[in-house]
């Protein structure tokens, strides 16, 4: 069991270097810089208030009230797991990780941001399903940045994308349904 362990752990840190070995190029970087935010705290709870406020009476406004549920249920568990796996950033074990300037310090499994992200998108997913064209691939930009800047591994954006999947699936399925 060890063994397998050790075999994932060193698939996963030369996935990790394979993404971040790019981190000098300046188009990738401004695209990844700017797309890693979608995730973070400040836009994703602006963007959920303002759907919530800016949302008609009806489904519009339930799918909204769920997103913004998912967004709020999705970081209880979240902030347990990085207690219980205190799991250390890859920028500090793994060697030659490109990191941006000041970090985030707090530990690494699950990725909120792409928690945060999926959470947000899902329920609007599920009601208009023409929108996954479009959200789906944001919220996979979002974990790919979180591994292309050093600071999560790809089992920390995989983890943070199925729990934000499955908030998102439950509070709209509570909700709209």
């Amino acid at each position: 069991m060890i063994r397998m362990i050790n075999v994932f752990y060193g698939f996963e840190c030369r996935l990790l270097q394979k993404v971040n070995r790019h981190f000098d190029k300046k188009l990738l970087n401004l695209f990844f810089r700017s797309v890693t935010h979608l995730g973070g705290a400040r836009f994703t709870i602006a963007v959920t208030f303002l759907l919530l406020f800016l949302s008609p009476r009806g489904a519009v406004r339930l799918t909204a009230i769920s997103s913004a549920l998912a967004l709020t249920a999705s970081h209880i568990p979240v902030h347990f797991v990085k207690q219980l796996f205190p799991r250390k950033r890859p920028y500090l074990i793994v060697e030659k990780t490109k990191f941006p300037e000041n970090p985030l310090q707090d530990h690494s499994f699950p990725s909120g941001h792409t928690t945060a992200i999926f959470s947000v998108v899902i329920p609007y997913v599920l009601f208009i399903p023409q929108l996954s064209y479009v959200l789906i691939p944001l919220g996979l930009f979002t974990g790919l940045s979180r591994i292309y800047l050093g600071l999560h591994y790809p089992s920390d954006v995989i983890a943070g994308g199925i729990l934000g999947t499955c908030t998102g699936i439950l509070s709209f399925y509570l909700l709209c349904i």
